[in-house]
């Protein structure tokens, strides 16, 4: 299992690093969403159906553990947090850039963009 990187971002580094983070999230994201797909299509409460709840649960976790290599802290499925050392940049799949920002306090729903 990688070891998790403990680190603090500039903008520059951690937008240097969106690339690479969208593209595995998009990997993840379509992936999750064949998956939801196959769940669906089972009957309610059958063994196929629950087989298909752990493999969506296995690959959000594996894109977790990809997101906390990076150095990067996951906060929600498809969301996760550049530590700057005085708060976090906040990205959430799909935004194409890294906009936001807020204070260890306030969490997502108080993150402001960035001027």
């Amino acid at each position: 299992m990688p070891e998790r990187l403990e680190r603090t971002w500039s903008l520059a580094t951690a937008r240097a690093l969106l690339p690479e983070v969208r593209e595995r999230t998009r990997v993840a994201v379509d992936e999750t969403e064949q998956l939801l797909a196959e769940r669906n299509a089972a009957k309610a409460d059958s063994p196929e159906r629950r087989a298909a709840d752990e493999r969506v649960q296995r690959r959000v976790s594996r894109w977790a553990r990809e997101m906390e290599a990076l150095g990067l802290e996951v906060k929600g499925v498809w969301l996760v947090d550049f530590d700057t050392g005085g708060g976090y940049y906040c990205w959430r799949w799909p935004e194409e850039g890294l906009d936001y920002f807020h204070g260890y306090d306030e969490g997502f729903d108080g993150r402001t963009r960035i001027q």
